[in-house]
């Protein structure tokens, strides 16, 4: 079975780990441009494939026949191809959407839902929202009757989901919209999946808004095509164990905490025992200004030191699978929180003061050292996801943090 994933740019999809899961069939990534979607189609050298951005309402007008579902909804993400060659179109997507409703626990029925952009995922979004009841479905385009311009017409919405690429990797910093406009909004579901936390998410996060990302989506709607790929039922609880497995995974373990604290120790063994990638964000910096550290706050000072810090933190949170030992000070700046948190569970790694070497460190040299633990202290907190003392040897502390990291995520 050759089986695969068609869109135009797919270099960071997590769908052929996910179908890992579900079946044992080869699953390729199929980067076809507008131009040739024709002739890829026409070729049908496939067993079935899924469809995502920009080609979900074009499929519709290719396949040869849709089920009602896809029919109904205007738009497909799985087709597969019948004894005779002849294309069947479904959408999948639809139970992925509403699994991942159920998954936040946030009750659309009677409310108000305001739907984020109008393409293909839109389509199935609306479809699902009013399956489940919800009393009123608002689209908003970028040139619709409703649209970013007239967002006040709708201040009283519930419920926000985004289907646009806004905020998806590599363009992480972006926001559909200001979630400051939405004073009566219960929930945020974002169709995005990486980042695992959008900008759109951080904020509802820090408004205290139940949010949840669109892996979950990914998951279970990738189970339900399998079952069409295969001609076999897969169990339910399967999508929730890909879910975990792919989530655990692709979440960056950071390490932050006092100068000397351990985190680069600790960290090579969580990396060990993870057998996943490892960044000293001090080594790398050092790397990149082709000097040490502490030559480079002698000689440029302080603040242009955490500027350089803030540039790498900014590139390293948005991947993925990392284990990061961050610089004792990147939590003096509160803008590396977010950069962190997009992709990653963030651990204050605690050890006691009088066992903090203070060789080769410049701003422990020059200050004293419980004064520094003071004023830091409340900001190790604010980014810390889980607070874990370094005191055994790393590779018991290490079992420790992802032991912990395994209770938190689940």
């Amino acid at each position: 079975m050759r089986c695969g994933l068609l869109g135009e740019k797919l270099g960071h999809s997590y769908s052929p780990e996910l179908h890992a899961f579900f079946g044992d069939y080869d699953y390729e990534l199929f980067e076809v441009a507008p131009d040739a979607l024709g002739d890829f189609l026409r070729e049908r050298d496939f067993h079935g494939i899924n469809v995502t951005i920009p080609y979900k309402t074009t499929v519709t007008a290719i396949c040869d026949q849709l089920t009602p579902a896809a029919q109904e909804i205007g738009s497909v993400n799985t087709v597969v191809k019948a004894p005779g060659g002849r294309l069947l179109g479904d959408n999948t997507d639809a139970a992925g959407f509403e699994g991942m409703v159920w998954k936040s626990r946030m009750g659309v029925r009677g409310r108000k839902c305001l739907v984020l952009g109008s393409g293909g995922a839109s389509l199935t979004v609306q479809y699902v929202l009013r399956k489940l009841g919800a009393r009123e479905v608002v689209v908003i385009s970028r040139s619709g009757e409703n649209n970013y311009d007239n967002l006040s017409r709708h201040k009283d919405a519930e419920i926000l989901v985004n289907t646009t690429p806004v905020g998806m990797y590599p363009h992480t910093a972006a926001s559909p919209v200001d979630l400051r406009d939405f004073p009566q909004c219960q929930g945020v579901l974002d169709l995005i999946y990486n980042p695992a936390r959008t900008a759109l998410m951080q904020q509802a996060e820090a408004l205290k808004i139940p949010t949840l990302g669109g892996l979950y989506m990914l998951a279970e709607q990738a189970r339900c095509a399998a079952q069409i790929f295969t001609g076999t039922t897969i169990p339910a609880i399967r999508t929730k164990e890909a879910y975990s497995a792919l989530r655990r995974s692709k979440e960056n373990r950071i390490l932050i905490g006092m100068p000397g604290c351990g985190k680069s120790t600790v960290g090579k063994e969580l990396a060990r025992l993870l057998d996943r990638p490892f960044v000293d964000c001090d080594k790398e910096l050092e790397r990149v200004l082709q000097m040490p550290v502490g030559d480079y706050i002698t000689r440029y000072g302080e603040s242009a030191f955490r500027a350089q810090e803030t540039s790498l933190l900014a590139a390293l949170g948005k991947e993925s699978g990392l284990v990061i030992a961050t610089g004792g000070g990147c939590v003096t700046r509160p803008e590396n929180y977010p950069a962190l948190h997009q992709n990653g569970v963030m651990f204050f790694l605690e050890r006691e003061l009088s066992k903090l070497p203070k060789k080769g460190r410049p701003l422990s040299l020059r200050g004293n050292l419980q004064d520094m633990y003071t004023i830091r202290l409340p900001m190790y907190r604010r980014f810390a996801d889980i607070t874990v003392a370094n005191d055994a040897a790393p590779e018991t502390v290490a079992k420790t943090l992802e032991k912990a990291y395994e209770h938190f995520s689940d």
